[in-house]
């Protein structure tokens, strides 16, 4: 019998002060049973960070072969924003790039591990695509909270990103490194 999706509720006051983004947000996010909560949780903070108007997880989550993680649509449903999660594939991240206006990775891994993979692979614009990085222990931390139905309030200015999880603040500064 195949397992099914858990359901995560989060209600976010998101405060990003460095786009000067403001928005309550009720995100319901799926975590397929192959996905660790590392992933889930920066999945949801790539969604905060990136919010704009058009922005969706994908509808496979981690299994979706043929979509990013997160991404943003304008109004005519063209792709503006690809978004991958994790260590994703060259191959996939250079589909992205040619496909959307701009893409961007997010990962809870140890970045240069995730950038020597690209290494000497064809990525359509690697030098416009960033790498954002969470501290480990700050991942970990926010994890060890997590539950079913969280209360988020995030907010972030000059690239340190605070995070009051279900009572608990943390905080990170989130690193940006260049693939390209």
């Amino acid at each position: 019998m195949a397992l099914s999706a858990t359901l995560h509720n989060f209600a976010v006051q998101l405060a990003d002060v460095d786009r000067g983004v403001y928005q309550d947000l009720e995100l319901r996010v799926a975590r397929h049973p192959s996905e660790t909560a590392e992933y889930m949780l920066t999945r949801l903070l790539a969604y905060c960070l990136e919010y704009e108007e058009g922005i969706t997880f994908s509808d496979g989550g981690i299994s979706a072969t043929d979509e990013p993680a997160v991404q943003i649509r304008d109004l005519t449903g063209r792709v503006t924003a690809w978004i991958e999660v994790g260590a994703p594939d060259a191959e996939r991240v250079h589909r992205g790039s040619k496909l959307a206006g701009r893409a961007a990775i997010y990962t809870h891994r140890d970045p240069a591990k995730v950038l020597a993979q690209f290494a000497g692979k064809r990525i359509h614009r690697a030098e416009d695509i960033p790498l954002y990085s969470f501290d480990r222990d700050f991942i970990d931390a926010a994890v060890a909270v997590l539950e079913r139905r969280n209360t988020v309030t995030l907010s972030i200015t000059e690239r340190v990103l605070y995070l009051e999880l279900n009572g608990t603040n943390l905080r990170t500064p989130v690193e940006e490194h260049s693939i390209g």
